[in-house]
């Protein structure tokens, strides 16, 4: 029997007599609320209490709420901070007006994202000024980006209550589940099985393949089960119902649309559809805004390349529909891990600034803001993207490790005057290590004792490096997790930071500046070690950073490196493996190979990646019918260098197993 609409306010005093505490009010929208200093703490099951005290108030089985809070964001409530798309606590209840000022425009920046200097007419063009992409009006946004408004209209809760009180928000939560429920015409049933179609409506999706593929997520939770402590210590425990049923049935009655999945390069296991990027010329050569190629025949494709979009859903895909703009060959959505793609694996997406790793690549643009980067990223689209990836991976032989996956940020400059330019996206608080996780690719020791190469691997929830420039004035971040460990010139946290000679400025703790930065799951070798300190050879450099056995940093690895030759006291370094000049036919331009302004020094060792000749792919023309893969006799090894991938010339160097005796 249904009780009763519970007045107003009523279920305020019961979670509070259950022991939430209310949160701070937000000071700036982007700027997390923290629990005040003199308030009492939080028993580490209050978040588990609250969950169970919204499914006996909201009549939903305690499991699903449970399951859906975990795939929007694994139980944490990030301290009020929203989440990329303007979606706060447990829950992940949106209100994008509140949490999104105006960001810059994708790919807005002073950079060439096609990176490859024989594009005259693109290269020389005049940039245009970076619009920005505002949150629309109230009207014209999407449900899914308004559902704590909904939720305060269904609790009677204050919305800034519902962001900032992690037990308000997992109320709010549940209040539309049960409402959810009720418009479906179904009964607030006490079995799990009978709420797919509520959870599939919950998704904010639109159409029947996104929010199938959601609910299947958050049932896939339920049958496994979960357990983990939160970001504020809470401890919370979901039981494992391997033989609960999914009834996908009840999708019939929620009026979602089809969306077809024609077209688009997918596993079934996402939810996709195609929307395609333009080719399209405008005059005597010049055209967008990508390449038509034949891949991976000609060229090979060897990297999956991390970007997040810097900027809203609908502005970003109308972005990418723009001939003069640049592509990418994904996009993913935040709320629900819906994936769109605009352009054919078999072309080239002009996305990373770096030709070389254009036309070897695929890149991902994932929904979400760095200029904004108190905000964190939602389960949902983290596991969308490591299905998508891996299904990549395994269709084009490419390797699940950081030096084959990469961020934006990890994308070298092709020349000398790109580096100060190259984008730095997702930033350190994309979290690699539950990505590859995700990926079934988790990053383990791989070596006993201390090990002569490391990878790094902090706690992304406890490692709390401070960054500065998240607003006006230089200010410095919330405190957030990290997937990055600072570097210094000596085991001192008062030494000076690592430089990179070649960003032209000294380093900073800047959100953007990735000179004195690490990141999970990167390889390196160990120079040195002191107490809990472990260094690390790092653009040409000893650089260290803290590595407690109690709380390690990094684990032990083994594997391949590069050291100088015998007798050459250095060996240069480039940003593309071009061929040399006597690879390349006629009526191809020669490339020149450029060197960047690093060196690899005697006596130091830095990981491999792989080997492959020099490529270049000549396509400047809009007809394809002069487009040539040019491939060298030179070889090269790609190398963890700094922050950044580099390349070495294979002549240059010796190949050697990491637990070789130094020379």
């Amino acid at each position: 029997m249904r009780r009763p609409a519970t007045p107003p306010g009523a279920h305020r005093r019961t979670r509070r007599a259950a022991g939430a505490l209310a949160s701070a009010a937000l000071v700036l929208p982007l700027l997390g609320a923290a629990r005040p200093a003199d308030a009492a703490p939080r028993p580490v099951d209050g978040l588990q209490r609250a969950f169970a005290a919204a499914a006996a108030e909201y009549h939903v089985p305690q499991s699903v709420l449970l399951g859906v809070s975990y795939l929007q964001s694994r139980w944490d409530a990030h301290a009020g901070a929203p989440s990329v798309t303007g979606g706060y606590g447990p829950m992940h209840l949106t209100d994008v007006r509140a949490a999104l000022a105006a960001v810059p425009r994708h790919g807005a920046g002073p950079g060439n994202p096609r990176g490859d200097s024989a594009r005259k007419d693109r290269t020389t063009r005049p940039a245009a000024p970076a619009p920005h992409v505002r949150a629309p009006s109230n009207e014209r946004l999407p449900a899914r980006l308004k559902t704590l408004p909904r939720a305060a209209k269904l609790t009677g809760l204050a919305a800034e209550e519902l962001r900032t009180d992690p037990a308000a928000n997992i109320a709010g939560g549940a209040a539309l589940l049960a409402d959810a429920q009720r418009r479906l015409g179904r009964p607030l049933s006490a079995d799990p099985a009978d709420w797919y179609g509520a959870v599939a409506r919950f998704s904010g999706a639109d159409d029947t393949a996104t929010a199938a593929a959601y609910a299947n997520d958050v049932f896939g939770v339920l049958r496994a089960g979960e357990r983990r402590t939160t970001d504020a210590g809470q401890r919370v425990a979901l039981a494992a119902q391997p033989r609960l049923a999914t009834r996908t049935a009840q999708l019939r009655g929620t009026g979602l649309r089809h969306v077809s999945a024609a077209g688009a390069e997918c596993p079934s296991t996402v939810s996709c559809e195609w929307i395609p990027a333009p080719y399209e010329q405008f005059g005597d050569d010049d055209y967008g805004n990508h390449d038509i190629a034949d891949r991976p025949a000609s060229p090979d494709i060897d990297y999956l390349v991390v970007h997040d979009t810097e900027g809203g859903w609908e502005g970003v895909l109308a972005s990418v529909q723009d001939p003069s703009f640049v592509s990418w060959n994904y996009s993913l959505r935040a709320t629900d891990g819906h994936v769109a793609q605009h352009v054919k694996a078999k072309d080239v997406a002009w996305h990373s600034g770096n030709w070389y790793v254009n036309s070897k690549s695929i890149g991902l643009e994932h929904e979400g803001f760095l200029s904004a980067p108190d905000s964190w990223y939602t389960e949902a689209m983290y596991r969308s993207s490591a299905r998508l990836v891996k299904y990549l991976a395994d269709r084009y032989d490419i390797p699940l490790d950081r030096q084959h996956v990469l961020g934006h940020d990890n994308v070298p400059g092709p020349t000398a005057a790109s580096i100060s330019g190259m984008h730095t996206d997702p930033g350190p608080f994309w979290d690699w290590r539950h990505y590859f996780e995700l990926l079934e690719a988790p990053f383990t020791a791989t070596a006993d004792g201390s090990g002569d190469l490391v990878t790094i691997r902090p706690d992304y929830a406890a490692n709390r490096p401070v960054y500065t420039d998240c607003a006006a004035g230089r200010r410095a971040c919330v405190a957030h997790g990290s997937s990055a460990v600072r570097l210094y010139a000596d085991h001192d946290e008062k030494s000076a930071l690592i430089n990179d000679v070649g960003q032209g400025s000294g380093p900073t703790k800047g959100l953007n500046d990735t000179s004195s930065r690490a990141s999970t799951g990167q390889q390196y070798a160990v120079a040195d070690r002191w107490g809990d300190w472990t260094a690390i050879w790092y653009l040409g450099q000893k650089a260290w950073f803290e590595n407690p056995a109690a709380q390690p940093t990094a684990v032990p690895a083994a594997g391949q490196v590069v050291t100088p030759r015998d007798g050459v006291a250095s060996v240069a370094l480039y940003g593309r493996a071009y061929p040399e000049a006597s690879a390349y036919p006629a009526g191809v331009p020669v490339q020149p190979i450029s060197a960047l302004p690093y060196k690899l020094p005697r006596g130091q060792r830095y990981v491999v990646g792989g080997k492959a000749p020099g490529e270049y792919y000549y396509a400047t023309t809009f007809a394809t019918g002069s487009h040539r893969l040019v491939v060298g006799r030179e070889q090269y090894y790609e190398i963890q260098y700094g922050h950044r991938v580099a390349f070495v010339k294979a002549a240059d160097v010796k190949l050697l197993p990491s637990d070789s005796p130094a020379a």
